[in-house]
């Protein structure tokens, strides 16, 4: 390949991100597809090396599972941007402000009156049956009545070019450690690209993060002691623990370091003595946070953690109990949701879902099982899921039994054509399948990341974009077109 040929670009059907036609960027896209164009092979090869040299040399690692190992591995990460204009991100902008709201009302009306089920609007057999609704939470209040904190939307761009909403993670997600770096090293790799001013920064992300923290301290003051706990150097996601606590300023803790005293108050055990603490941003999952009430036999947390947390003594972000709303059974109820408690129409869409729970949903879905990708309530990172039209007829009979087996632990979507990006692959720029994962920060007020993580599938083909399963990420690019 001599230089980039945008007229021998082609995503075979598909919407992609910047190319609208063969030779032809899309408006908010034309400068980047310029200076592409401009490169001969020797140029963006060595574009490449330099972003990973780049990674190499700021240690950007994620950690992969396999057969009983564990492996760090360098950040995959490709140098071509993904671009969304501005105008069209402030409507996303505020569609998942929209979503989070209702969801955190939802959450706190689960925990306290449960008025949404008692009018009919969300089933109670759901309720019933959720695996992430902890009891141990019943009747207590959060800060701003908020209990998912930190939440990350993914959202997925259709072949008529509309942004849906995929499902909501609202456990303890990660990945925004990645958002950062990515900027990091596309500034050292396309420096000039940023001198119009046009792109959108992502670097007041922990700056926000620190202040929404701050606000649910239980002691009023300037200066609030704010710690994240993590599982420790062995979660696949230390690397991002790490890289926020430096970014933050604040102690990275391990359930040890941490103690509940007499008092119920949180302290961190430090050489000269005890320093209470006022905030715990958890990256500990809810069943490992205290052996008192959850798992007796966990390392990882804190005895009397939630014995201080219900006395509001310390705030946890996210509150315990907020992932009852991250199950993607409770998802087709989001449109429901939004409706119930703020009494308006849902701005972003959700993808069409069937669920299996339902009779004629799982009629459907049984017959359909070679056109629909179905997934558990409650898995994550791509595990456990079934994409009908790439497996095989033993795969869609295993799910089959699955479904019939435990019909309230699965629901079904129609695969999506998921839009597609540039991507350099060899020395070649090719269409892979990308989504998009924005994070959205709750506390006395709501704040959403200018973009987000760009997750690509760098498999051909593949609509898989999970790091642990071979996928890889961008740059997003918010560019504001004012005056073009």
């Amino acid at each position: 390949m001599s230089k980039v040929n945008w007229e021998n670009y082609l995503s075979k059907g598909f919407y992609d991100e910047l190319i609208k036609a063969p030779g032809q960027p899309r408006q908010e896209a034309n400068l980047l597809c310029q200076y592409l164009a401009n490169l001969d092979a020797r140029e963006l090869a060595e574009h490449k090396t330099a972003a990973e040299v780049a990674i190499q040399l700021m240690g950007i690692t994620f950690t992969v599972y396999t057969e009983g190992n564990m492996i760090d591995r360098a950040w995959p990460f490709d140098i071509v941007p993904r671009i969304i204009p501005l105008s069209e991100w402030q409507k996303t902008d505020a569609g998942l402000k929209q979503r989070v709201q209702a969801l955190n009302m939802f959450i706190d009306d689960l925990y306290h009156d449960q008025k949404i089920v008692k009018d009919g609007i969300f089933p109670a057999e759901v309720l019933a049956q959720s695996v992430n609704f902890r009891p141990q939470c019943v009747g207590i209040s959060t800060p701003h009545n908020v209990w998912a904190h930190i939440c990350g939307s993914d959202l997925v761009r259709d072949n008529d070019g509309t942004l849906y909403v995929l499902e909501d993670n609202l456990r303890v997600p990660s990945g925004v450690s990645y958002m950062l770096e990515n900027r990091n090293v596309t500034k050292r790799v396309l420096p000039d690209l940023f001198a119009s001013g046009r792109i959108q920064p992502v670097d007041d992300y922990t700056s926000q993060l620190y202040d929404m923290l701050a606000s649910l301290s239980p002691r009023p003051g300037d200066d609030p002691n704010i710690v994240i706990l993590t599982p420790g150097i062995y979660n696949s996601a230390y690397y991002e623990h790490s890289y926020l606590a430096a970014q933050m300023g604040v102690q990275l803790v391990e359930g040890p370091d941490l103690v509940v005293g007499d008092d119920d108050c949180v302290y961190m055990r430090l050489i000269d003595g005890l320093k209470r603490v006022d905030v715990i941003y958890r990256r500990v999952d809810d069943m490992f946070i205290d052996p008192e009430v959850f798992n007796p036999d966990s390392m990882l947390g804190v005895r009397g953690l939630m014995r201080a947390w219900r006395k509001g003594n310390v705030a946890l972000a996210n509150a315990p109990g907020a992932g009852v709303a991250d199950d993607k059974v409770v998802y087709a109820f989001v449109p429901k949701i939004i409706e119930y408690y703020l009494g308006e129409q849902p701005l972003l869409p959700n993808v069409p879902s069937y669920l299996c729970m339902f009779e004629e949903d799982r009629k459907y879905v049984l017959a359909n099982l070679d056109k629909l990708v179905v997934k558990p309530a409650n898995e994550s990172g791509g595990y456990g899921m079934l994409i009908g039209p790439h497996a095989s007829n033993k795969e869609r009979a295993k799910f089959a039994e699955l479904i019939k087996a435990d019909p309230r632990n699965y629901m079904a979507q129609p695969t999506l054509r998921l839009s597609t990006s540039p991507t350099l692959c060899g020395k070649e720029m090719e269409p892979r399948h990308v989504d998009l994962r924005p994070f959205i920060l709750s506390g006395e007020s709501n704040w959403v990341t200018t973009g987000g993580l760009t997750r690509v599938a760098l498999t051909k083909g593949s609509l898989v974009v999970n790091s642990s399963q071979g996928g890889g990420s961008k740059d997003t690019w918010i560019v504001d077109m004012a005056g073009n």
